[in-house]
């Protein structure tokens, strides 16, 4: 059986192919309410399915929104994705989600298909890279807003699209007063790669904070922005652990998942968080919940962060300035003095 028209809708509802249309791809210019009906009744008795490319450019939007994340498994972007989709659905919008595996280029190709699709907006949720690594991923979001789209970083600024900002560096400065404030005076901190601009940020104002407060940042150990990175800088933690003559050290770890792997690799080597060491970590991951030891941490909002991503997205005024999020100091068992 051949797939219903719109023309054979328009002739069951006794309607022009113009009036059909308007009706069922979402026109803001609608007839009366009973030529609605007609159609829509007869839409249904036909079997008739939508075209969503002619209901877009009837609305001259197509109600979706493009998110792309730097890694879905990690639960630092999951919840950022939760709020996300939250607030698309209150809108009335559906989101479409690309995951690049920490890969700029990846990044790049997604927002070129994301623009190719016509999406009403993109956010491009994750740290920024080198300069030289964010070229490409700037000019294609400098295109998508010329040809009328709206992009959205969530992290730090990129060209002109607007910007929902984590307190990356006011969090840490806060994080190393309240380490200060329990005793703790020698530190090391756990940061990722140079060219990541987010542990560049945390890392730097963690460190400068200790010092401006009296204390010592002892060792930095550079690993991968993840919890696999965290792990492998297990051992070399281990050994500076151990060497430690005196207070024990406390170790900044630039994510909470990076904190969650060190731990893990510290166990199997026999040494105890508090015990042995202190470790603190920063997002206050929803996975932290079920963490032994309870991890002092950064609590920043991911879910709200997801959320005004959104609202970037899809609001019809001017850019403004970044939007920064609250944070809040979370002190647990991992950092708790002897």
């Amino acid at each position: 059986m051949a797939r219903a028209r719109l023309q054979d809708v328009a002739e069951r509802a006794g309607v022009s192919l113009a009036t059909a249309s308007r009706v069922l791809n979402g026109s803001d210019r609608q007839p009366g309410a009973q030529l609605v009906e007609r159609v829509r009744a007869a839409a249904v008795e036909l079997g008739y399915v939508v075209n969503a490319q002619a209901q877009a450019l009837a609305r001259a939007r197509t109600g979706l929104l493009g998110l792309v994340v730097q890694d879905i498994s990690d639960p630092y972007f999951s919840t950022i994705a939760a709020g996300a989709q939250a607030a698309a659905r209150e809108r009335g919008r559906l989101v479409l989600l690309a995951s690049t595996e920490r890969d700029p280029s990846a990044e790049r190709d997604a927002v070129a298909a994301f623009a190719a699709h016509r999406v009403d907006g993109i956010v491009v949720a994750g740290t920024r890279w080198a300069a030289d690594e964010d070229a490409a991923l700037a000019v294609e979001l400098a295109a998508y807003e010329a040809a009328g789209g709206r992009p959205v970083i969530v992290g730090q600024p990129l060209g002109s699209a607007r910007v929902v900002r984590p307190p990356n560096s006011e969090g840490a400065r806060d994080l190393a007063a309240a380490l200060l404030d329990q005793g703790h005076r020698r530190f090391v901190v756990l940061a990722g790669p140079e060219r990541v601009a987010t542990s560049h940020e945390r890392a730097g104002a963690f460190a400068d904070a200790v010092v401006a407060g009296g204390g010592d940042v002892v060792g930095t150990l550079e690993t991968e922005f993840s919890r696999d990175g965290g792990h492998e800088a297990g051992d070399e933690l281990a050994a500076l652990v151990r060497d430690s003559a005196g207070e024990p050290l406390c170790v900044f770890a630039v994510t909470d998942v990076m904190a969650i792997g060190v731990i893990a690799r510290l166990r199997e080597l026999g040494v105890e968080v508090p015990r042995d060491v202190r470790i603190a970590g920063f997002d206050d991951v929803p996975t932290l919940r079920d963490h032994v030891p309870a991890l002092t941490t950064v609590r920043i909002p991911l879910e709200e962060i997801g959320r005004r991503a959104v609202l970037e997205a899809v609001d019809e005024g001017a850019p403004g300035e970044p939007t920064v999020v609250e944070h809040e100091v979370v002190l647990r068992e991992s950092t708790r003095p002897a």
